[in-house]
């Protein structure tokens, strides 16, 4: 089954895309992480952890996150050649230009400003960008 990873620490935030996901009627499997170390132990089944498969698609990733935050997170990602080609959108609150500058270095495919509105949010053409990715 097609797949999108969610890694997102806030509930709040988590359930806005799941939400968004029976809006759109987007049929991929949602799976959630709350960090970046989890993200990866799914990615890689360690730790326990059962191993996405196939890999996700997409991978929507909070930049402020505990014990492992989205910049490192696509440090590691990256680091994996079976996992640096997936495409990964950035969820985040930090309008930061420097933010947004490294993450791009990282090869992210988008960057979309919270709080999440796929409708009506300012940065509309990375959630048109995303729904076409995840509609594929």
């Amino acid at each position: 089954m097609r797949s999108v990873l969610l890694v997102e620490d806030d509930f709040f935030d988590t359930m806005t895309v799941q939400k968004a996901f029976e809006k759109f009627s987007i049929q991929h499997k949602l799976y959630t992480a709350f960090n970046g170390l989890e993200a990866l132990d799914l990615l890689l089944g360690r730790n326990g952890a059962e191993a996405i498969e196939p890999l996700p698609e997409v991978i929507l990733l909070d930049l402020n996150m505990p014990k492992m935050n989205g910049h490192e997170f696509l440090v590691e990602l990256r680091s994996h050649p079976a996992l640096s080609e997936i495409p990964v959108f950035i969820t985040t609150t930090s309008a930061m230009d420097i933010d947004r500058a490294r993450a791009q270095n990282l090869g992210v495919s988008g960057y979309i400003l919270k709080p999440l509105d796929f409708e009506t949010g300012t940065d509309m053409v990375d959630s048109i960008s995303l729904l076409e990715q995840l509609l594929k």
